[in-house]
């Protein structure tokens, strides 16, 4: 799957910073298998082209990709997500955590009590 503006769905955000929104994208893509592990990913000239960005915007992104071992450069060969799926399973359960998180910030401001917040979920659509 080639990854562009379509697979990262990036809608500019001016409340966040360019190279999160593409970071945060390209992590979700991956935990949603939308990219599949050891895929090529485009050189950060030819992404931040297609997005219509600075270079150094995808580069910074990259770079924490990179730092969070998501994704490798291969010298002469480019920029690969990872192969390992611990780590990936890793982006999955962070995401999850955040998405609870969430869910229960916004039930305590709704003032809905834990076990009907439960009961909301066992009632909803998998």
């Amino acid at each position: 799957m080639t990854i562009n503006e379509e697979t990262l769905n990036l809608q500019l955000d001016l409340s966040k910073p360019l190279y999160e929104q593409i970071l945060y994208q390209i992590r979700y893509a991956v935990a949603r298998k939308d990219i599949a592990l050891g895929s090529r990913l485009p050189s950060v000239r030819e992404l931040a082209q297609q997005l219509r960005v600075n270079p150094n915007t995808v580069m910074r992104a990259y770079q924490e990709l990179n730092r969070d071992e998501i994704i490798e450069t291969r010298r002469g060969q480019g920029t690969f997500i990872t192969t390992k799926s611990h780590k990936i399973q890793h982006i999955r359960n962070n995401m999850a955590a955040e998405a609870i998180k969430s869910f229960t910030d916004t039930m305590k401001e709704l003032g809905i009590e834990r076990q009907a917040a439960i009961s909301l979920l066992e009632e909803g659509e998998w």
